[in-house]
């Protein structure tokens, strides 16, 4: 049997596995591929000495032939939130299943690093760019800036609409409509709304969730009771101040679930009971939402969900030869309602 020298040097070529079986590399390369063209024999042979002589595929070589690097890129506001990193996941599963590999960059809630994560991506020459903007980016210059460079981008989450491209986005107005809702049932009639940058896509629609649900059942829209209240810090001056009122909230529905659980562990400070007396609904449902006592109901994001459509969309930009129209899907969220018995009535 021909021994390739390669082999030794842990790398063998289509040539190598072509001169053993006395084909083509062609053929080879079709029959690694499964092209239907190819006898199911002439398959098995291949795949079979590929597995045996441990072949791989050469990346600088599939990167000249395709012009492509077979890297996506991905800018994420803050890794550390549980609903980014199961986004990642998703986007991981995906591309490194679709043969890509994921470099990841996070702007950490800043535009100028922002900036900078977008020309490092494209000094790199990734094929794609996945983007959920930084709450404090208002200048999408950088952004507009990967489009007019031909590199298909793919906004998720955090979207900017001066840009026309694909985006994957949850149904926030209809999670914050449900949250609020639930408040009302329970009983709340007063319910602060603790919501993000004013800016962001995001918080605009859950806030108008949040007042529809309120005003399809007769409960009034007070804003002094919406309030800008996104990060323990604010939760820490915020929360206080509004428990303080002559007539204070007897509910609160928060924009993410890490200010919900500050909230909670504040009011609890001032003697009072979740939920008998305030109750509190967040919007993630991470594991910081199982970790809190008791137990705070959220709305489910989906994340991992998120990451996949959102991966999928960006490679069959990249892919794909022909033009074809934006697309935005729309993943639906789910309030996840934590039952807590007491006094003989169960609070959902």
């Amino acid at each position: 049997m021909f021994i390739s020298p390669k082999m030794h040097k842990g790398q063998v070529t289509i040539k190598d596995i072509a001169k053993e079986l006395g084909i083509s590399p062609s053929t080879v390369s079709r029959a690694l591929k499964d092209h239907p063209d190819i006898s199911a024999d002439t398959k098995k042979a291949v795949q079979e000495l590929a597995l045996k002589w441990n072949y791989k595929p050469d990346p600088i070589a599939l990167s000249l032939k395709s012009r492509k690097n077979k890297i996506i890129g991905v800018i994420i506001p803050e890794m550390v939130h549980y609903f980014f990193s199961t986004v990642i996941s998703g986007i991981e599963d995906l591309a490194y299943d679709s043969g890509y590999h994921v470099m990841i960059c996070q702007s950490n809630e800043n535009y100028e690093r922002e900036v900078k994560n977008t020309q490092a991506l494209l000094s790199c020459r990734v094929d794609g760019i996945l983007v959920s903007v930084s709450k404090r980016t208002f200048d999408f210059k950088h952004l507009k800036t990967i489009q007019e460079s031909g590199v298909p981008m793919v906004f998720f989450d955090r979207i900017c609409d001066e840009i026309v491209t694909d985006r994957v986005i949850v149904d926030d107005f209809e999670g914050a409509y449900q949250a609020t809702k639930h408040l009302i049932s329970i009983g709340c009639k007063r319910i602060a709304h603790l919501a993000s940058h004013p800016h962001l896509i995001i918080a605009q629609n859950r806030q108008e969730g949040y007042i529809k649900a309120l005003s399809d059942h007769n409960v009034p829209v007070d804003k002094q009771i919406i309030v800008k209240c996104d990060i323990i810090t604010e939760a820490n001056e915020i929360i206080p101040k509004l428990l303080n009122l002559p007539n204070p909230p007897d509910g609160f529905f928060a924009v993410n679930d890490l200010t919900a659980a500050e909230t909670m562990k504040i009011v609890k400070s001032k003697g009072l009971n979740v939920p008998e007396d305030i109750a509190i609904v967040g919007f993630t449902n991470g594991q910081i939402s199982n970790l809190t006592n008791p137990a705070l109901s959220s709305v489910e994001q989906h994340g991992y969900e998120i990451g996949k459509n959102a991966a999928r969309l960006l490679l069959d930009r990249i892919e794909k030869e022909e033009e074809y129209p934006v697309q935005t899907k729309i993943i639906k969220t789910e309030l996840v309602i934590i039952r807590i018995i007491y006094a003989k009535k169960i609070i959902m």
